[in-house]
């Protein structure tokens, strides 16, 4: 096996020759033969070990396991500790997700602070079988069913192309040295119940599942290429991004036979879950949304526009002192002394200072703010009612900000100064005020 895997990493992972490799190590067979094989090959490599504190005593026997092995071999070794129920019951998280958060993360960091450049796992080809099993059976799509990746980002999992037979065959061979998990001979997960008994009938149907398996895949892998290619194309044509808010055009979308298939292409990744929703929204009124953990779906008009949470305050005051020239954040505007009036604009406004009560305010708008529009001879008008004749776009109004002074609006930035603040012909000194 060692052969064959040399030769597997030179065609498929060429790329991890010289490069620092951080081993992902329980203790178990699996890992503790990707460990020996690396070794064997002479790749530079350290060890991170978990421990989950899930079996007691055992848990701190794998543990002392990893750290002795390390030692005696004269391999870097990271160990940490979780309390893996503890952060699952402050999350409400499953055991099994809870721990997996905490162990990339953990891997994640190791990587900057340690200048590893890839994590290694040691999932093999009767992994990949379980989990689209898993996934089968919770109902998914081609992206579930075409298996564990080689590569995600600085994962690499150089295994897949062996079986768990191959491993064990390897460290009887290699006298290899293991621990083994008591939970894996439990029931009380998905996965142990299908290792254990519908696995093991596949392979009593066709002695070669794994390999036909392997070719299935292959296929799927295929399907899924053609369907990505396919989803960028499309989008080219019906999507458009904007900083950081993608617009969907409805029209052209409702135009193709199968526009819910490229919504979940294009939003799968955001991670959206609530399809039938999303699906729902097309037909929707505008004003209606879909949430998922970081991103809005926004039903406006003839569009679905996708943007970033903001998780900021959107209560939140900036205050602009007197003797201040500029502000950053959360827009940038200058603020200078003015002996003439120039062309005012959208972004450029002349006010009479002397009219201005510090400290000005920068803030969003409110429901029921009302200003009194420049040229209209001080008659009042709601913000809503203005941003409705200006045929603003939803994701326009939360963008608005007000610039106020002792909670009356001088500005609403970008759109219209307020009749209140005006140059007149007792205006003895004329601030400037500019958006850049």
């Amino acid at each position: 096996m060692l052969q064959k895997f040399q030769n597997h990493l030179l065609d498929r992972f060429k790329f991890l020759s010289n490069k620092k490799l951080l081993l992902a190590t329980s203790g178990g067979i699996d890992s503790m033969v990707m460990l020996h094989l690396l070794e064997k090959l002479d790749y530079k490599i350290g060890i991170a070990h978990c421990n989950f504190q899930l079996r007691g005593v055992e848990s701190f026997e794998d543990q002392k396991f990893i750290q002795d092995y390390a030692d005696a071999n004269g391999i870097p070794v990271y160990i940490t500790q979780f309390d893996t129920k503890a952060f699952a019951a402050d999350y409400k998280l499953s055991t099994q997700v809870a721990a997996r958060k905490l162990r990339y993360n953990w891997f994640y960091e190791l990587l900057e602070t340690e200048q590893y450049d890839y994590i290694v796992t040691a999932h093999h080809a009767d992994d990949n079988l379980e989990t689209f099993l898993i996934n089968l059976s919770r109902g998914t799509g081609l992206d579930g069913l075409t298996g564990i990746p080689e590569q995600n980002e600085n994962v690499v999992r150089p295994l897949l192309a062996f079986t768990q037979h191959d491993l064990e065959e390897y460290a009887r061979l290699n006298a290899i040295k293991w621990r083994e998990d008591s939970s894996n001979a439990s029931d009380k997960y998905v996965r142990n119940k299908i290792r254990h008994h519908l696995v093991p009938l596949l392979k009593e149907l066709n002695p070669n599942f794994l390999l036909s398996f392997h070719k299935t895949q292959s296929y799927l892998q295929e399907a899924q290429d053609m369907v990505d290619d396919a989803a960028i194309m499309i989008y080219q044509q019906v999507a458009v991004q904007e900083d950081e808010n993608i617009s969907f055009d409805l029209k052209k979308l409702m135009k193709l036979p199968n526009y819910k298939s490229y919504l979940y292409q294009w939003l799968n990744e955001f991670g959206f879950t609530a399809w039938n929703d999303i699906y729902d929204l097309v037909e929707s009124q505008s004003g209606k949304f879909v949430l998922s953990a970081n991103y809005r779906l926004l039903k406006d008009r003839e569009s679905l526009i996708l943007s970033p949470l903001d998780f900021s305050n959107e209560k939140q005051e900036y205050f602009i002192n007197q003797d201040q020239k500029e502000v950053n954040i959360p827009l940038n505007i200058s603020f200078s002394v003015a002996t003439d009036i120039s062309i005012a604009s959208n972004t450029t406004i002349f006010v009479d200072s002397d009219k201005l009560e510090y400290p000005l305010v920068l803030r969003r708008w409110n429901e029921g703010d009302q200003f009194q529009p420049l040229g209209m001879n001080g008659k009042s008008k709601k913000i809503s009612k203005f941003f409705k004749d200006e045929k603003l776009s939803l994701l326009e109004k939360e963008n608005t900000w007000l610039l106020c002074s002792n909670n009356t609006i001088v500005w609403i930035i970008g759109l219209r100064q307020d009749e209140r603040f005006k140059i007149d012909n007792t205006t003895k000194n004329i601030l400037k005020i500019q958006l850049d």
